[in-house]
């Protein structure tokens, strides 16, 4: 079976999220059918809510939707690297494959940082691929970043 990117569904997320000027983090949640069950950006400034990153809206989404707290056999699609806090929901919740763009070697908790998915108490680790959109997503952040540093 081919692999099939939903990067586009979160990189639209991550551009709603910084229209609403919220640090441009999108993700979307994919059923093993293939269909995005859940999708999300970040909201942590509009709802005054430190986890109410994008991986965690679309994981809460997803679950809701499906009735259960696991999701096997369904795929994460996030624009940037997920810190720590996102990885542990994504082992939480059995994520059967993590995809995401850009690396966060500052806050990422996959591949830099905290490695969740490598530590013993890691109760499940999902597959990685990393760098799918990875261009378009760190051109988000960084534009995004230099309006907020412009005079």
């Amino acid at each position: 079976m081919g692999f099939t990117s939903h990067m586009q569904a979160a990189l639209s997320e991550a551009r709603a999220a910084a229209a609403r000027g919220e640090v441009p983090v999108g993700a979307a949640v994919v059923a093993p059918s293939g269909r995005v069950v859940a999708r999300a950006g970040n909201r942590t400034r509009e709802l005054c809510d430190p986890t109410a990153h994008a991986e965690i809206l679309a994981l809460r989404a997803a679950c809701a939707a499906a009735g259960s707290e696991r999701l096997p056999g369904h795929a994460l699609y996030v624009t940037l690297e997920p810190c720590a806090m996102c990885a542990a929901a994504i082992a939480a919740a059995r994520i059967e494959r993590l995809v995401f763009g850009a690396s966060d070697p500052k806050s990422g908790g996959v591949l830099h940082g905290a490695r969740v998915f490598t530590h013993p108490q890691a109760h499940h680790a999902p597959e990685v691929l990393d760098g799918i959109g990875a261009d378009e997503a760190q051109q988000l952040l960084r534009a995004f970043f230099a309006a907020r540093r412009a005079p």
